[in-house]
């Protein structure tokens, strides 16, 4: 049986490896979406479920979305690849011109099958190499096939970038990889440590990282990742700093953060001169009920009213909308 990769930790982009964008580029942001299957976020990950209903709910959303003039950078994983139904409704989405069809892997719901389930193996980046790249294959084939041309920008499910991760997305023409959280450590539940990742883009193994921003903010900012792991050892430590105005971790997502955090993460990503925000949701909280963060029709509304937040503040400060093209363009 091959060996497995164990989990390790991300290292800092060095200065070498930092994307420095032209002042052409301005400051933009993307939208991404981890387009996938249902499942119980609060139970053990079952490779039996596999529906993909909340699909439905995804054609009004993207509209609402394009009239804003945003268009989806689309992580589609295997289970909605294979769905003819999801298929036609991605395929009506890239009539916007701005909307692309990329690749997410589950590896528990993506052929082969040679692991057992597990929180570990759940993050592609821990299977044998060989395993992991038959999985990859598979998925990257399915995505041409159903939409006529391969994709070229990548999500590791459960953030489970690994070792040869990014060299194996690039031996397979993938330009963009997507699959680091900045600030965040997975560590602890068998996955990757990003915590020395921040919010910057920069170029790695043949690939063209665009980590998920997510910023420190309060008085003891510059403590960062050390001082936030330290205050996760003490009962209810984070909240307790966030409340006080000291330590705050804030992802840009409208999944368990508040809209004025949001805006805070927004403006302190801004004031930290990162170029290109990258947010993120998953398709299923499109429809109520099936992840922790829209559970009723007032959670619906409220997502809305996040991005229409959030895309006011961005317009406040000039920063435009931009798309996977875009982006190539300006790094080769």
């Amino acid at each position: 049986m091959p060996s497995a990769a164990r989990p390790r930790r991300h290292e800092a982009a060095s200065a070498a490896e930092r994307i420095v964008w032209p002042e052409a580029f301005g400051r933009r942001f993307l939208v991404t979406v981890d387009v996938e299957e249902e499942f119980d976020w609060t139970a053990p990950l079952d490779p039996r479920h596999r529906s993909t209903k909340a699909m439905r709910a995804f054609g009004p959303a993207h509209r609402r979305f394009a009239e804003a003039g945003v268009g989806l950078a689309c992580m589609v994983d295997y289970p909605v690849a294979v769905d003819p139904a999801a298929v036609d409704i991605l395929s009506e989405c890239l009539a916007d011109g701005r909307s692309e069809i990329g690749a997410q892997l589950h590896g528990w719901v993506t052929p082969p099958y040679h692991e057992v389930v597990d929180p570990f193996t759940s993050h592609a980046g821990n299977l044998p190499l060989e395993w992991e790249a038959a999985k990859l294959d598979t998925l990257t084939d399915r995505l041409a096939q159903a939409f006529g041309a391969r994709p070229r920008f990548f999500r590791s499910g459960r953030y489970g970038l690994g070792p040869a991760s990014l060299a194996l997305l690039a031996s397979r023409g993938y330009r963009i990889d997507s699959s680091m959280r900045a600030c965040h450590d997975y560590e602890p539940s068998g996955g990757m440590d990003f915590s020395a990742i921040d919010a910057h883009g920069f170029r790695r193994e043949g690939m063209v990282e665009l980590p998920l921003t997510s910023v420190y903010t309060g008085l003891l900012r510059r403590g960062g990742a050390g001082l936030y792991r330290r205050a996760g050892r003490w009962p209810r430590g984070h909240g307790i700093l966030a409340r006080a105005g000291l330590l705050n971790r804030i992802p840009l997502t409208p999944e368990g953060v508040g809209i004025t955090d949001a805006l805070a993460g927004i403006d302190r990503a801004l004031d930290d001169d990162v170029r290109l925000l990258t947010f993120s949701f998953h398709s299923p909280t499109l429809e109520p009920g099936h992840t922790p963060y829209v559970r009723d029709a007032r959670d619906r509304a409220m997502f809305d009213r996040w991005w229409d937040q959030a895309f006011e503040r961005l317009a406040k400060h000039g920063v435009t909308a931009t798309t996977i093209d875009e982006i190539l363009a300006f790094t080769g």
